[in-house]
């Protein structure tokens, strides 16, 4: 059903957007928690807003899109609600708490 929705490494997520001229880096946590911490250029989608945002938020649905949130729960429901929605080029890298390349916050 989905073209190219999978879950990936963090270190692989790191190694395809240093290749990628154009990707998008989703953090569907609540905006507390991206306000706490998130990864540099991360947009904030939160994962029960995807129904009612992403259209408006992703106008491109074959853009390349990084998901994560805390632990991971979250992105794979984001995946397969972006999936279920037309989006085809989607990965899960699982949570912040595995991101060893830094974060930013405020």
């Amino acid at each position: 059903m989905f073209t190219n929705n999978k879950v990936i490494s963090p270190q692989e997520a790191h190694r395809m957007m240093e290749e990628a001229n154009d990707y998008v880096l989703l953090d569907v946590r609540s905006p507390e928690e991206y306000r706490e911490a998130r990864i540099k250029g991360a947009k904030l989608l939160p994962v029960e807003e995807i129904a009612s945002r992403a259209s408006l938020e992703l106008p491109d649905k074959s853009v390349l899109i990084f998901v994560y949130c805390h632990s991971g729960m979250r992105a794979g429901r984001a995946v397969k609600a972006l999936g279920k929605m037309g989006y085809n080029n989607i990965f899960s890298f699982g949570g912040i708490i595995n991101w060893p390349y830094g974060v930013v916050s405020g």
